[in-house]
């Protein structure tokens, strides 16, 4: 699986905000899992035992000459999944960069947490894809039931469909990214939320399209990506002094006066 994720350049790069050494983070005192948590996995879950006894039908109707021919689709399938891969990777790290070399820390944190969800989505992704072993699609539309436990370790890609990376690489970057905007811009997710996560389905739904996963890998894969994306804003956010803030937000890298030094260091006190 290559795990990468969607993202809207132009949505993250508006995101200019104040110095890094004027912004004052603020700690979430939210217990870390909540009732809403809860209500996220419990409709996720509802989702995908749904479709998956339409697993087939969706797959056969997605590959139906007449819809495979169309243009249109296929240009846009293969447009959402170039930004999800590895389109996400390169605008999480360049946000990431653009905000240490700016002093934004607000565009760092962005980059920085989103790339770190899509990282831990991706390896549970991993992870999920070895032990549970299915099949994919292309290999037989009429056989959605082929799992093999730890067949996906063993066997390669071909049985490496559950659940979809691209998918949990889009939803991770649509969650942090929902999220971290919404904690100094709270109408954001009016805004960015739709755009985002429209954009996450529109990668599932490509996946499907290409006859890659099938449509309960797309469901698993939103709800692993959704899930993994919160909890790491969150987590990141009620641990500001954690180990990876303090090393990679601590230091910034900018020209210097002589517009030939490059790298700097700039720690507050801890005391």
């Amino acid at each position: 699986m290559t795990h990468r994720s969607i993202a809207i350049s132009l949505l993250l790069s508006a995101s200019a905000v104040a110095p890094l050494r004027a912004q004052v983070d603020t700690v979430s005192h939210r217990p870390y899992f909540s009732w809403r948590d809860a209500a996220i996995i419990e409709g996720f879950a509802v989702l995908a035992i749904s479709a998956a006894p339409l697993d087939r039908k969706f797959a056969e109707r997605l590959q139906n000459p007449g819809v495979q021919e169309n243009r249109r689709m296929r240009q846009t399938a293969e447009l959402v999944r170039t930004v999800a891969d590895p389109g996400s990777f390169v605008i999480g790290i360049g946000l990431y960069a653009a905000g240490r070399l700016t002093k934004h820390k607000r565009v760092a944190d962005l980059g920085l947490h989103g790339t770190e969800a899509l990282f831990l989505g991706a390896e549970l992704g991993n992870l999920l894809k070895g032990v549970v072993g299915r099949a994919r699609p292309y290999l037989d539309v009429n056989d959605p039931h082929n799992y093999s436990w730890g067949r996906g370790f063993r066997a390669g890609g071909d049985y490496r469909s559950m659940p979809s990376g691209h998918t949990i690489a889009a939803f991770a970057a649509a969650s942090a990214v929902t999220s971290e905007t919404y904690r100094w811009w709270p109408r954001s997710r009016w805004i960015i939320g739709p755009v985002m996560y429209g954009g996450a389905s529109a990668v599932g739904w490509s996946r499907m399209y290409n006859n890659k996963h099938w449509a309960s890998d797309v469901i698993v894969g939103a709800a692993i990506g959704t899930f993994t994306g919160l909890k790491v804003v969150h987590w990141q956010h009620s641990h500001p002094g954690n180990i990876i803030d303090r090393t990679l937000l601590g230091p910034f890298v900018a020209p210097g006066a002589d517009r030939t030094t490059l790298v700097g260091v700039q720690r507050e006190s801890p005391f």
